[in-house]
């Protein structure tokens, strides 16, 4: 099974809220899969987390922010888009952006092709969707990172997506 270190970003609007985009295949060995993901990507020869992290956030949502510290590390096994299974070592970065504007028009084909859609997501959404997420603990994640519940879920406010 092939290695494949990737840097994937945690993206955190000023509400406390985490960008994910919507993963739909149409076509091709994942043909019918869907899912919600953080952005992030393989690195390439010679290429750091960290300068991976920068580069597919900028690559997939137009952002140029600082990267923060790696928040959190995953190996994980799956098959990927032209069929081969790999074995990921995923590593999570944090980043604060100030809006919740994203810019696409960088995407490789292959992205543009699957992305069909983002979203900004509270920790209680993602708590209580029904949708696949991954990672499967990003609440968690992104709880300790924000160190408090947000106040929809500590009043019981929330209703599933």
């Amino acid at each position: 099974m092939r290695k494949r270190p990737a840097a994937r970003l945690i993206v955190l609007n000023p509400e406390d809220s985490v960008l994910l985009f919507h993963f739909v295949f149409t076509e091709g060995p994942l043909s019918g899969t869907a899912y919600w993901a953080t952005p992030g990507g393989a690195l390439v020869d010679g290429e750091s987390y960290r300068r991976a992290a920068r580069r597919e956030l900028y690559e997939e949502t137009g952002i140029v922010e600082a990267i923060g510290e790696e928040i959190a590390q995953r190996t994980i096994e799956f098959r990927i888009a032209d069929g081969d299974f790999v074995s990921a070592d995923e590593r999570y970065f944090m980043v604060r952006v100030a809006g919740n504007a994203i810019n696409q028009e960088m995407q490789e084909p292959l992205e543009a092709s699957v992305m069909k859609a983002y979203r900004w997501w509270r920790v209680a959404e993602l708590k209580s969707t029904s949708a696949i997420i991954y990672p499967e603990d990003l609440a968690q994640i992104v709880e300790q990172q924000i160190g408090h519940v947000d106040d929809a879920e500590r009043h019981g406010t929330t209703t599933p997506t």
